[in-house]
């Protein structure tokens, strides 16, 4: 089942396929990574985390067997279905207005700060500098700086699934289509998406838009990004 696919985004394979092309059924397959250990080092124990884009839940239950509170956001209703044990709410990310809800961190994983278009890319860091409490930070998850240009490539994941990155070809205004493939021994998914490069500098410039600084990389590759809100200056903001 596919829904109404966003311009430039498709999906193959079994199951419900959502707007920006990512398959339902393969992201509940997938396992965790080393996220929540880079989230869990970064704040405080306990905290209670909106997370933008959470999907399946990947991250969100291993965040949430760690202690934290997890509010999770995703268009998807597919998607939030597979959720358990956090709250969630379905919306659009660039519009998600929970009228004056704060939390101690946004977190905007999967690469979502690479939107194609701008307008949506601007709505994202807003909506962060909006849900962000007093003294709170927001952790962003940036594509590895290789990643549109050590192509194709692969990876054998440990669990037996090959996960392939075989293209990304540019279509105007500084954007790539962006082609994936996901293969089980019993299925097989491919994803089409619009990723719009950004350099270091074009990356901080765009959280200065937005009204955020980069407080700290969090790991070597500078993929994963602590970022707070200008407003609050240069300290550690919460003893953590």
């Amino acid at each position: 089942m596919t829904t109404e696919l966003r311009d430039g985004h498709d999906g193959t394979g079994p199951g419900a396929i959502t707007p920006d092309g990512c398959a339902v059924e393969l992201y509940s397959r997938l396992p965790v990574g080393d996220e929540p250990d880079i989230i869990a080092a970064a704040v405080p124990a306990g905290a209670h985390i909106l997370e933008l884009g959470s999907g399946v839940g990947r991250v969100t239950h291993a965040l949430l067997e760690r202690g934290f509170t997890v509010t999770a956001v995703d268009e998807s209703p597919q998607m939030l279905e597979r959720v358990r044990g956090a709250r969630t709410i379905c919306s659009p990310i660039e519009t998600l207005d929970l009228g004056g809800e704060t939390f101690d961190v946004v977190m905007l994983g999967s690469f979502l700060v690479h939107a194609g278009d701008e307008t949506v890319r601007r709505g994202l860091l807003r909506t962060c500098v909006r849900h962000v409490a007093p003294g709170g930070c927001v952790l962003i998850q940036r594509e590895g700086e290789d990643y549109h240009s050590d192509l194709p490539r692969e990876r054998v994941d440990p669990s037996g699934f090959t996960v392939r990155i075989l293209s990304a070809d540019p279509v105007g205004d500084g954007v790539h289509s962006v082609h994936a493939e996901y293969v089980f021994p019993d299925a097989v998914w491919t994803q089409t998406f619009l990723s719009r490069p950004l350099t270091r500098e074009q990356f901080e410039d765009a959280l200065a838009e937005a009204g955020l600084r980069v407080d700290r990389y969090l790991t070597e590759d500078r993929i994963w990004v602590r970022a707070v809100p200008m407003s609050q200056g240069r300290g550690r903001g919460l003893s953590w």
